[in-house]
């Protein structure tokens, strides 16, 4: 593939902005080489500034669970931009939005837009302090929450990819009442809530942890959560920025069959637009200013043309459910096609996932935590990565990502994705 545009504007990135990238997930120090700079995207296909063509499995980290650039949701946002772009003022679009989730997902009685994942979590532990009046959180090695200041400790995604435990930045005192657990063990949460248990304000988890690759949740590990919640007085916070109105239409929630007391969303309620929201149970929300004593506020919050082209969104997969059936259909064909292919080639590798989430991982490890994730050989992976890009397969540049399919994906996509990797494996058979 021909790459020339993408090495300049790279050389030209680097020079002003770090790294050459305005998020480091999408750079590709991990894998090395340059990133590929994209111009447009249609259905299941991205296509870069040197006319290469992608099937694309990234899905811009998610939202884009229709596929990119639906006729329907554009037609909505070009309506919606002939009356302006941003008013700062209250507009009846974020009161149907707040209305159709608390209608998706009863449990999120009151509910706050925000612009993006990071603050939505950001707030809503904020509304746990201040609900709980109490200031220790408990999180999850490998679990990412955003970049605030107390939520990066042992924090999984481009942390974990450029091999940072931590952020240098962030004073001490920030994430000196952050306390960290094991994910899919609950004696870990247990002990944390015996050593305090009249401090610990929440915990915050990923009911699928997907920025450590895919890990979900042991059977009653989130159940078990709940109890130990409830016993000791603290609140439960979904972070379901990524499983969100993903896993199903009412996500983790109901996936699970587990009622947290917050909830936390990202951009797939903006159908890819920067946007987020936390809510939950009514009267911890009533503590939200202007209501309350918890302060937040945002000017770009509930901004019209996301709060449309979301709303057009969900509206959509409320009205055909038949999608996620399809779409976690053709990620089984993904999941069961590539371990048939590791099983025949005889190699050490583990393919896990749950709906329409994904991972390959190099390690023949059991994957069901941080530690056990970390085990994935990264040099591997970086040659499968740079293999299947070059043949068109567009995944995530870093082994602790989820691989996301949408609608838009076709058996055709599978088949021609499952080819490549079989080429890979083939190669790679020695490996043991």
């Amino acid at each position: 593939m021909q790459t020339k545009k993408s090495d300049a504007l790279f050389e030209r990135a680097k020079k002003k902005m770090p790294g050459g990238v305005n998020s480091p997930v999408r750079a590709f120090q991990s894998v090395s080489g340059s990133p590929r700079f994209i111009c447009r995207a249609k259905g299941n296909h991205l296509y870069d500034v040197d006319g290469n063509e992608y099937i694309d499995y990234i899905g811009s980290w998610g939202p884009m669970i229709l596929g990119h650039n639906p006729d329907f949701v554009l037609q909505a946002v070009q309506e919606q931009m002939q009356n302006g772009l941003s008013y700062g003022t209250a507009t009846a679009l974020e009161v149907e939005m707040a209305e159709l989730i608390s209608q998706l997902v009863p449990c999120v009685e009151m509910i706050r837009m925000v612009n993006s994942g990071t603050e939505a979590v950001m707030s809503a532990v904020r509304a746990a302090r201040g609900f709980t009046k109490r200031n220790k959180i408990i999180k999850f090695a490998g679990c990412y929450h955003g970049h605030a200041d107390a939520m990066l400790v042992k924090a999984g995604s481009g942390v974990m990819t450029a091999g940072i435990p931590d952020s240098s930045g962030v004073p001490n005192g920030c994430t000196a009442d952050t306390l960290s657990a094991i994910y899919n063990d609950v004696e870990s949460v247990e002990k944390l809530f015996q050593e305090y248990p009249n401090e610990i304000a929440c915990v915050i988890v990923e009911p699928v942890a997907a920025n450590m690759g895919v890990v979900p949740p042991k059977e009653s590990f989130l159940q078990q959560l709940r109890i130990l919640c409830d016993k000791y007085g603290a609140l439960l916070i979904f972070d379901e920025v990524i499983t969100g109105f993903r896993l199903q239409i009412d996500g983790a929630v109901g996936y699970y069959d587990v009622t947290p007391d917050l909830i936390t969303y990202g951009k797939i309620i903006g159908a890819g637009m920067p946007v987020g929201a936390y809510g939950g149970r009514k009267e911890i929300m009533q503590l939200i200013a202007p209501l309350g004593s918890v302060y937040q506020a945002g000017t770009l919050s509930g901004n019209p043309v996301a709060m449309r082209a979301g709303l057009t969104q969900l509206r959509y997969l409320q009205q055909h459910p038949e999608i996620y059936t399809q779409i976690e259909t053709r990620s089984e064909q993904l999941r069961n096609g590539l371990q048939q292919l590791l099983t025949f080639y005889h190699l050490p590798c583990t393919v896990t996932g749950v709906g329409s989430l994904s991972c390959l991982y190099f390690t023949s490890e059991q994957v069901t935590n941080y530690e056990t994730a970390k085990t994935a050989n990264t040099d591997l992976f970086r040659q499968y990565f740079h293999f299947m890009l070059e043949r068109g397969n567009y995944f995530a540049p870093s082994q602790f990502e989820a691989i996301f399919l949408s609608a838009a994906h076709t058996e055709a996509d599978i088949l021609k994705t499952l080819s490549d990797a079989e080429s890979f494996f083939q190669t790679f058979s020695d490996w043991i």
